[in-house]
């Protein structure tokens, strides 16, 4: 790993800059210039990022300068220009957040003709269904990245029927997030005894009771 621990590089101009693996321990890059830098597998312990310019410094052909635009960590810098500068991230980040669907649930061999056609339906409708099914109990990981789905997705479905880890999905999602949910259960089975808590928070489980499938 390349190092430039403790650097004082305020203000500089690291366009275009290969840091691929680099130690930026206790570096102060604060306000600097970060187009087209190469920011992968860094080490980040208590550096100042503030203010970073993610735009280019030279004029477009004919088109005089891009407007300045700053972030506060180097890692999201190419990440954010990429999205502004680039229709075909934008179509795709566009894509996936107007038409996601997230479904919770364990999905057993006496759960999978649900699921297949509750896929096939949301396929019909123009949506993207992405499913996370628990065969094992939550952990944090799980937890984060059904988190982070949620964020993306237009509404989740949730199968209450047999819950397991989803009462920890929806302790994680309902408070939060302003993503409807819209809870699903067998026959004659009945939502576990917490679910009633989180109609508290949640305006969309409350316009939303349980469907039976």
């Amino acid at each position: 790993m390349r190092t430039l621990r403790d650097a004082n590089l305020n203000n500089a101009d690291l366009s275009g800059a290969k840091l691929l693996k680099t130690d930026l321990t206790d570096t102060d890059i604060t306000g600097s210039r970060v187009y087209g830098v190469s920011a992968w597998d860094l080490k980040l312990d208590r550096a100042k990022q503030q203010n970073l310019v993610i735009t280019r410094k030279e004029k477009w052909p004919g088109a005089g300068t891009e407007p300045e635009i700053t972030v506060d960590n180097i890692e999201v810098a190419q990440f954010i220009y990429l999205m502004l500068s680039n229709q075909k991230i934008r179509d795709v980040i566009d894509n996936i957040t107007s038409k996601a669907v997230l479904i919770l649930g364990r999905f057993t061999d006496e759960r999978k003709a649900v699921l297949d056609a509750l896929r096939e339906e949301l396929r019909k409708s123009n949506y993207l269904p992405i499913l996370f099914d628990f065969d094992v109990p939550a952990t944090r990981d799980i937890t984060e990245t059904v988190s982070l789905l949620a964020r993306m997705a237009r509404f989740i479905i949730a199968d209450l029927t047999d819950p397991s880890s989803i009462p920890k999905e929806l302790e994680a999602i309902v408070p939060l997030l302003a993503v409807p949910v819209q809870p699903l259960i067998e026959g004659a089975s009945r939502p576990y005894a917490m679910f009633k808590d989180y109609w508290k928070y949640d305006v969309s489980l409350r316009r939303r009771p349980p469907c039976v499938v």
